[in-house]
Order: C-alpha cells, then sequence, then structure tokens
C-alpha cells in the first residue's frame, strides 16, 4: 500500500485534522486516516507508512467488539467504485453525529503528563492518587480525566466540574461511565494479547434517529496506537515500559532540542521504520493477524 500524506478528493471536505481527512458523502461521512504523524500536537512532514490503514482496521475492530457498550458511527469500509483506490483499508464511511467539546481520557496506569503531574503535587487533574508509585504503576482503579478539545495547540486537563458545564451533567455521567467501561474492556482484550493498556481517549458524538431522538455514540477511533498507550505486557512486567504507539517518536524528539512548536524537526529513516514497525506489531497482537 502506497504512503499517503495529503488527500484532494472530489468531495466537499467537512474537516482536515492531525491525522484525518473528512469528506461529505451523501447523508454520511467519509473518514480517510492518512499517514500523516502528530506529535506534541504539530504534524510532522514526514509520513509513516501503513499508519492510516492500522487506524482504520483497528478502530474497526474494536468499534464491532464494543457496540453492545455503546453505539459507534461505524457503517462500512466499502468505498465507492468511483473513488480513488488508494482509500481501500484506510477508509471508513460512517455516520454523521455531533462532536462533544471534551476529549475523554482514561489512565488504568500512571505516565506521560500525569505522572509529571504526580511527580509534582501528588495528584492527577487534581485527584489525589496514592504516595509511591512509579512511572507505569497501575492505579487502584482506572481514573476518568477529561480534557478540552483543542481544534489548534494543546488540549487542557480540566475537572469534573468544568467538564459537567460544558456538556451538561447528564452527558458527563454518561460518557464517563461508557469510557470507562470501554477501557475495562480494551485492557481486558489487550492483556490476553500480550499488551498493557496504560490509557486511551475517546470521543463521543451526538446522533440524530431517524424519528427526530438523540442518543450519545462513540466516534472517530476506538482504542488505536494513536489514541491509547500500549506497553509490551513482557517488558512491563520486567519493570521497560516499551511502547508500540507514537510515544517512541515523542521519546526520540525529548533528546532533541526542539522547542514542539513549528516548525517540526525532519525525522531520520529509522525512526520512521520503527515506528511504522510498531504500529503493524500492535495490529498484530491485538488482532491475532498480519495487516
Amino acid at each position: 500500500m502506497e504512503t499517503i500524506r495529503e488527500t484532494n478528493l472530489d468531495l466537499s471536505l467537512l474537516r482536515k485534522g492531525k491525522v484525518r481527512d473528512t469528506y461529505i458523502i451523501n447523508d454520511h461521512l467519509l473518514m480517510v486516516a492518512t499517514d500523516r504523524l502528530s506529535a506534541f500536537d504539530v504534524v510532522f512532514n514526514e509520513a509513516i507508512p501503513r499508519k492510516g490503514e492500522v487506524l482504520t482496521k483497528l478502530s474497526i475492530f474494536w468499534f464491532t467488539r464494543t457496540s453492545d457498550i455503546i453505539g459507534n458511527h461505524f457503517l462500512t469500509n466499502a468505498i465507492p467504485a468511483n473513488l480513488p483506490s488508494y482509500l481501500n483499508g484506510r477508509s471508513m464511511i460512517v455516520n454523521k453525529a455531533e462532536p462533544l467539546p471534551l476529549e475523554c481520557v482514561v489512565r488504568g496506569h500512571i505516565t506521560g503528563s500525569a505522572w509529571k503531574e504526580y511527580q509534582k503535587s501528588g495528584t492527577v487533574c487534581g485527584m489525589e492518587l496514592p504516595k509511591g508509585l512509579k512511572n507505569g504503576s497501575e492505579l487502584p482503579k482506572p481514573i476518568f480525566t477529561p480534557s478540552t478539545k483543542a481544534e489548534k495547540g494543546h488540549d487542557e486537563n480540566i475537572s469534573e466540574g468544568q467538564a459537567k458545564q460544558i456538556v451538561g451533567e447528564s452527558t458527563y455521567n454518561t460518557i464517563k461511565q461508557k469510557s470507562i467501561e470501554l477501557y475495562n474492556f480494551g485492557k481486558q482484550q489487550a492483556e490476553k494479547s500480550g499488551l498493557v493498556l496504560a490509557d486511551t481517549k475517546f470521543e463521543f458524538g451526538n446522533y440524530t434517529e431517524k424519528d427526530g431522538r438523540k442518543k450519545i455514540i462513540l466516534i472517530d477511533e476506538a482504542l488505536t496506537p494513536d489514541s491509547s498507550r500500549y506497553w509490551l505486557k513482557e517488558k512491563y512486567d520486567n519493570g521497560v515500559l516499551e511502547s508500540l504507539d507514537k510515544q517512541f517518536v515523542r521519546d526520540y524528539l525529548e533528546k532533541t532540542n526542539w522547542n514542539k512548536t513549528p516548525p517540526p524537526p525532519t525525522l531520520p529513516k529509522d525512526v520512521i521504520t520503527k515506528t511504522s514497525e510498531r504500529y503493524l506489531l500492535a495490529y498484530n497482537m491485538l488482532t491475532g493477524k498480519e495487516l
């Protein structure tokens, strides 16, 4: 499959995200996962081979297995014959929904930005956590830490009270409960596959039924290496946090002098190759299939 960084379809473009290009197709949406890479909220000039294919096929894998927890927007991955063939494998047609303006983050282990906050204050998003945790420690139970959804720049962690003000208490309670249920399901499945699901984020939207009723559904992507942090369990059990996601790129960038603002630095070929290998391995381990 060819590496795709940009799309230019003869359809109405609804949104160009950091990774996905979303087009309007009849009464639905066509979501195309490109091979673009975003790190520290900056999109890089280099693409990661087969990344978009992993994101799409893994999202479909999870959408079909979690629909009893909550419905989602996925309809089909059959792309109309009049569209370019490169869309096959990296695209899906989905229902339209009005996105809720929250990133729904669930953390089962402490690491990343949560670890940095914990080291300073013993808290994560203002929630007090037990003393003596180490980077990678499993939390007593998963915690829900919502953040704002920034079109540009960084998402910001917010309190439960702030989140309720944004979406309303009833909606907040629903997406919190469903996020934790989805995380727990993903974590159990990942563990059977030899992986640790450290944390993940979900997005939800309001979908209008044909009779006019609205319901909350899962949208965007689900439990992919872009939206989640997966560690190799064998390594984790020996005290090593080896990620099968773009954390590999972040770790490389932390060792450079880049100030995490545009323009991004050039990624070396070996970093691109090893990142692609990690995405493919995550897909293989989770699904039991080669891509």
